[in-house]
Parts: C-alpha cells; structure tokens; sequence
C-alpha cells in the first residue's frame, strides 16, 4: 500500500472505479456527469489502466429499508448500467454490492490482490457510494481519488458538494481532482500520471 506523499500514479498499481453508474441512480441531477466518466473510461484504458466497475443492489430487509424507509435499486431495470457505459462493463472487473462501499469481501480481495495502492474514484452518488468507498480506502491505507466531475448526486448539487467539502477535509484536498487533470496527466506520459 502506498507510504507517504508521491508526485504521481502508475494506472500499473492504480485502478479506476466506477462506482454505481446505474439506471436507478441517473436522473436531472446526475445524468450529465455520464458523458465524463465515460470519457475518464476510455482515456484510463487507453493508458493501459485497469478499470473497476460497481453495481449497488437494495436487497430486501437492507438497512436502507428498515432504517431509511429506502426502497429503490430492486428491480433489473434500476440495477443496470447507463447504455453509455455497456461496452466497457464486460472485459472489466465488476463488483456487486449491497452496501455503499466497494470493499465487501469480494471488492477487498480483489483490491487486495491486484495489489493497487492507488483508488482514483467516480461515479454516482458522491455523497453516499463514492464518499463511503474513497473513506474505507482511505481507512485500509489506500490512497484514493475523487475526481469531482466524474461524480454526482442524484439527490442534487447540494448534496455533490457536501461530500467534496467533507472528502477535501478528511482525505485531503489534493485528493479531489478533475478529470481534465487526470486525463491530460495520462496523456502522453507513457502511462503514468505525473
């Protein structure tokens, strides 16, 4: 796992995730941001990074339900991924999950495994899913990543912009960055992102 402050990010020993880029989860407050994670898609695999991508389910009896009242994310239809997106989902690691954080058992092994020491994270909703993983990764001693345009809430703008204040106080505000940064860092340095 990385130690101490790096100048820059092997895609080598560096996943993109993407988290939670459904059907359910799309609507007047979060669907602009797909064209974005689509284009950080394709330019971190055109790096040779690998790519990450989460599926969130509502099972019944979840503490959504029983505690938040919360009962969406049931049905196929909700749980599928944005179209944009289809042709990335099958030569990628996928990880489905029924909790707000990518590291379930499976998530953790797979990181683990991978041996990545650096999580660069986008994706839908930055207040609840992407906030939860890039904290646990934070947590587990990964370095993560939120790049802010890449992520929203379906809950609004408000709720976007709570997650990156409190993300730039508890991870740190050089972990927040945009994905123009992070592609024109990719770009044409060989795959590493200066």
């Amino acid at each position: 796992m990385a130690m101490g402050r790096v100048n820059g990010l092997d895609p080598r020993s560096t996943a993109l995730l993407v988290i939670d880029v459904q059907q359910g989860f799309v609507n007047q407050h979060s669907r602009d941001v797909v064209p974005t994670v689509v284009r950080l898609v394709e330019g971190w695999r055109a790096a040779g990074g690998p790519v990450v991508f989460t599926r969130f389910h509502n099972a019944p009896g979840s503490p959504y339900e029983t505690i938040s009242g919360w009962k969406r994310l049931r049905t196929a239809e909700e749980q599928a991924f944005v179209k944009d997106l289809a042709p990335f989902i099958d030569d990628s690691a996928l990880v489905d999950k029924a909790q707000a954080s990518v590291f379930t058992p499976e998530g953790s092994q797979l990181i683990r495994d991978a041996g990545w020491s650096d999580l660069v994270l986008c994706g839908i909703d930055t207040d609840a899913c992407v906030y939860d993983s890039a904290t646990a990764a934070y947590q587990r001693g990964y370095r993560p990543w939120v790049v802010t345009d890449a992520c929203a809430s379906s809950g609004g703008a408000q709720y976007h912009e709570a997650a990156l204040l409190l993300a730039a106080r508890n991870l740190g505000a050089d972990q927040l960055i945009t994905s123009e940064v992070a592609l024109s860092r990719i770009s044409g340095t060989g795959g590493i992102i200066q």
